[in-house]
């Protein structure tokens, strides 16, 4: 796993050395994704350079260096991620006449990219990347992101250059990126607690969508962040809501025995494809379905105890590490747990901020950052089970979904706009339960709208931020899915779009490379996903409850009584933070003269939330937590410019730097 950053200008004004500087630097922010090597290259009659960051995983020599050069010469890359199929590609590339120096997975996908093309040797890729690529013959970037978006990819105008990065840090280093803070992103992060692709917070400033290529040239950055859509612009090689429809179009055709046994062989393939690493592999273990599943399969394939690695709680609820330590005892792990206060809990805190670059809200950050810095301890690799809600319905929110479809299917149309348009006048209080909640579903045209309001935190973020629209998300249709399958079908075709990268993966990604350490998920491989998707609901959403499929192929491996238990989920006490050790925290960030200064919230409307939390009422830590986390990052961003403007007026000064 790496790290990359780049930057390509509309003319070829800057020198060889100006260049790689400026590249250089950039890279340099990513020192934590790849802290074992880095390199930079720079074509000053083009304008381009890229910068790379290397965590070595496979093919631990030099001859792994990037960027590299294509054999032939015309291409140039900077790559992050793994493609597990490397080895399948390189024996057909060598039947081609293709040769290799090294046994990286980066030279293999040089090597199809000269032979079948980008767009096609990028379709052919089954696993996690971030790419871009320099042609030389035709003077064009390219950039590319994997099917599901499990690796980060940003990019956006700084000036007269476009740059480009694995993390918003690499962006902030060009001395021309001072892009301010997006209104209608920022809308958007209330809503969700994350900014969704192909958003960022920055304007001017966008993030690769999972599944999408992107050409750019000297041209197009002529042009500018003004002319840029990144909907139109994006090209998809692969994208989820078509491949989910082709799959129910055409259904599996076995009973359930059938399915289980296929579903087996697909995990025990995935899983063993992502078991491949020159360095040592682990596995995150929380004891729930999908985590447990992945153990199992890894231990089955392994020849010796796999490390498995879980957080425990004091004194919390969520608190799952003696299920984990079951687990782990009969299948025979070497396991590793560590129990931490809500002090080593909330020490994280400040550090998200620089953690993840974009404000991002999702609290279970923070047991995620432990116990990615605990695996990183024994390993450089760990698998993870993230996918299986997304797949194998696994989320209560489905059911009561579901439920709440049903109700409003019984309500005459009439009366259900009347009950709508009541909500409107009860604004966020529509979000805490009661007839106002209940009215608020009723304007819902299909299974998306009545989703939307099960998962969104803010219901209006728009007037929270003043200036600000809400721009449309997968979520905002109402059928996500265009009528085709089921309604529990379109929900996790929704997430799976949308939370899974810009939430879940996004989460795994900053907290494991913030470490250094490569998150693998084989749940996630497109074959399983391809087959999830063909099965019948019945095969997900049986007597037993949620992830019915998955359960009987956990079975083969474990006790049916440590696979029948509720699912606890991996979260933070936040409302209980807010109203104890940081309590003082929210207090000065979320002062009304300090927002007032700032200008991006309505002072009063944060302020009286923040008052009726601190008074007692229970349901607004989410709506607050969001808001900190903005606040926090805002911080951490205008000291980051600072101390970039400091760099380039010592380099003005001619004192060096950048």
């Amino acid at each position: 796993m790496c790290g990359l950053a780049g930057l390509l200008r509309s003319r070829n004004d800057l020198d060889h050395e100006h260049l790689q500087a400026l590249a250089a630097s950039m890279g340099d922010a990513l020192r934590h994704r790849g802290p074992d090597d880095d390199g930079v290259w720079a074509d000053p009659q083009t304008g381009i350079a890229l910068a790379h960051r290397r965590l070595s995983i496979l093919d631990l020599s030099p001859l792994g260096h990037q960027p590299m050069a294509s054999a032939d010469g015309r291409y140039v890359i900077a790559y992050n991620g793994e493609i597990y199929n490397f080895a399948e590609l390189r024996e057909q590339l060598v039947e081609l006449g293709r040769g290799f120096r090294g046994h990286s997975d980066t030279e293999v996908l040089l090597a199809a990219v000269v032979e079948w093309g980008v767009e096609a040797a990028i379709a052919r890729c089954n696993g996690m990347f971030a790419i871009a690529l320099w042609d030389r013959q035709r003077s064009e970037l390219w950039l590319a992101r994997d099917r599901v978006g499990k690796k980060p990819l940003y990019y956006g105008w700084a000036g007269e250059t476009l740059v480009f990065g694995s993390e918003l840090k690499a962006l902030w280093r060009h001395p021309e990126f001072d892009n301010g803070v997006d209104r209608d992103a920022l809308a958007l992060l209330l809503r969700y607690d994350y900014v969704p692709s192909p958003y960022c917070i920055h304007v001017d400033t966008f993030k690769l969508m999972p599944g999408a290529l992107l050409r750019l040239d000297a041209r197009t950055v002529a042009r500018g962040a003004a002319e840029h859509d990144p909907q139109r612009d994006q090209q998809r090689y692969w994208q989820a809501g078509e491949r989910m429809a082709a799959a129910i179009a055409q259904p599996f055709d076995g009973d359930l025995d059938a399915a289980e046994d296929r579903l087996d062989d697909l995990l025990r393939d995935a899983v063993g494809l992502r078991m491949v690493a020159d360095v040592p592999v682990g596995v995150f273990l929380s004891g729930g379905t999908d985590s447990s599943v992945v153990t199992s399969l890894m231990q089955a394939l392994s020849r010796k105890p796999v490390q498995s690695f879980t957080i425990g709680f004091e004194g919390s609820h969520h608190d799952e590490a003696p299920l984990a330590l079951q687990v782990a005892r009969h299948l025979g792990t070497a396991h590793t747990e560590l129990y931490v206060s809500g002090a080593d809990a909330l020490a994280v805190v400040p550090r998200l901020p620089a953690m993840f670059d974009e404000p991002f809200a999702d609290a279970s950050q923070v047991p995620t950052a432990l116990v990615c810095k605990l695996a990183r301890s024994l390993v450089t690799v760990a698998l993870s089970g993230d996918g299986g809600d997304e797949l194998f319905f696994g989320y209560k929110r489905y059911e009561r979904a579901l439920r709440n479809l049903r109700m409003l299917q019984r309500v005459p149309a009439p009366l259900r706009r009347w009950l709508a348009r009541s909500a409107q006048g009860h604004g966020e209080a529509s979000r805490a339960g009661g007839f106002a909640a209940f009215a608020a579903e009723m304007g819902a045209r299909g299974i998306g709208d009545v989703y939307r309001n099960r998962i969104v935190r803010w219901r209006f973020p728009e007037a929270a931020v003043p200036g600000a629209k809400l721009r449309p998300a997968l979520y905002d249709l109402a059928e996500p899915l265009d009528g085709q399958g089921t309604p529990a079908d379109a929900m996790m075709l929704a997430d799976y779009s949308v939370y899974l990268p810009d939430d879940l993966l996004c989460k795994v990604d900053r907290a494991s490379m913030a470490v250094g350490l490569e998150a693998r998920a084989p749940l996630l491989d497109t074959a399983i996903a391809e087959f999830a998707w063909s099965l019948p609901l019945a095969y997900k959403r049986g007597e037993d409850g949620s992830k019915h499929l998955l359960k009987r192929v956990l079975k083969r491996y474990l006790p049916d009584a440590m696979v029948d238990r509720g699912k606890r989920g991996f979260g933070a006490p936040v409302s209980q933070w807010l109203r104890g050790d940081l309590h003082d925290w929210a207090q000065a960030l979320l002062d009304p003269q300090r927002l007032r200064a700032e200008g991006y919230f309505d002072a009063e409307l944060i302020g009286g939330l923040w008052r009726a939390f601190v008074d007692g009422e229970k349901r607004w830590h989410t709506h607050l937590w969001n808001v900190l986390m903005f606040q926090a990052w805002h911080e951490h961003w205008r000291e980051q410019r600072n101390l970039a403007g400091d760099a380039m007026a010592r380099n003005s000064h001619g004192e060096g730097g950048l």
